[in-house]
């Protein structure tokens, strides 16, 4: 019951941080640029720190050796992911009411969101916030596979045919996952204890960021759209469903039919319970596609969440 009052007091203190940014953005308190400074900061500097520090501290082989578990739990969830999400999205887009190429589009957004929840931004914080700095290490390892699914075939969905980069694997190279390649390295060779210590309280601070602009950057984001066009997408609340409630549900099921664990358990919620996360807003944007379905999955996902989060953790985790 302590973990599940932490991550309600968790959801929170970041759904705060997302009405906060929503208001910033609806009444024109921050530049136009403020979404895009944020995101880079994010993606360029505080995840990365926070991702570099931790694997810096807890990485050690034999931590490795006893967590490679982790991993496989989530290959096996990732993959009902992929068994769930490919078929929902022909339904979700039907044939009849779109263009080829605009529901072509349209079901690699579906695909997207009903494959990953917002398990970096959201996930991290709420795994840092409820289980501490060594939880937090143990999430990172879980959601390893996440990370390569997402920089791999999922960035490349979400980018239009005709703009996609032939080499799927360049998408790797990017600051997040160079930092977690470097905080393992770092951390089994014990680099870290050779570093002067305002290096060390440099990464530390720029960590500590990482959640509240997150969150921020969501209220940002959600807060340039209609809100009552956004809430009006039926299909989009299908979704939600599935994203926030039905497909965590089979999967906390799963794991306690093959006895996995609570640890395991809660892992799980911070990494597929969690909301639509934002790149399904970011790329259509970027690459001149219709956002709005992202947009509209985002904020419905977000605001359920603060419902749905502690209520899947305390039925499947806690009384379960």
């Amino acid at each position: 019951m302590g973990v599940f009052q932490s991550t309600l007091t968790q959801m929170m203190v970041m759904f705060s941080f997302i009405i906060a940014g929503f208001v910033l953005q609806k009444k024109n308190l921050l530049p136009a640029v403020a979404a895009t400074v944020l995101s880079k900061l994010e993606n360029y500097v505080f995840v990365p720190a926070l991702v570099l520090d931790t694997f810096m501290t807890y990485c050690r082989i034999s931590a490795l050796l006893e967590q490679y578990k982790l991993i496989l739990y989530c290959l096996l969830l990732l993959l009902l992911s992929f068994c769930i999400s490919f078929p929902l999205s022909k339904v979700l887009v039907p044939a009849r009411r779109f263009s080829s190429d605009d529901r072509r589009y349209g079901m690699n957004v579906y695909k997207y969101a009903l494959t990953f929840a917002n398990f970096a931004f959201m996930g991290n914080a709420m795994a840092l916030g409820v289980l501490g700095d060594e939880g937090l290490f143990k999430y990172l390892l879980f959601t390893l596979p996440l990370n390569l699914a997402v920089y791999t075939w999922g960035i490349i969905i979400l980018i239009p045919k005709g703009s996609r980069n032939k080499n799927a694997l360049s998408n790797l190279f990017n600051p997040i996952f160079v930092s977690l390649v470097a905080g393992m390295v770092f951390g089994i060779l014990g680099i870290g204890n050779y570093l002067p210590d305002f290096a060390l309280m440099a990464v530390s601070s720029a960590k500590s960021c990482m959640a509240p602009v997150a969150m921020l950057l969501t209220g940002l984001v959600i807060g340039r759209y209609n809100v009552l066009k956004l809430v009006s997408n039926k299909r989009v609340y299908i979704a939600t469903a599935f994203r926030l409630i039905i497909i965590p549900s089979l999967m906390l099921t799963l794991l306690k039919i093959i006895g996995a664990g609570d640890y395991v358990m809660t892992l799980t919620v911070f990494a597929f319970a969690t909301p639509l996360g934002l790149n399904t807003v970011v790329f259509p944007s970027a690459y001149g596609e219709n956002p709005e379905t992202g947009a509209s999955m985002a904020m419905i996902s977000h605001t359920l969440a603060v419902v749905t989060i502690p209520l899947i953790y305390l039925l499947f985790v806690v009384l379960w």
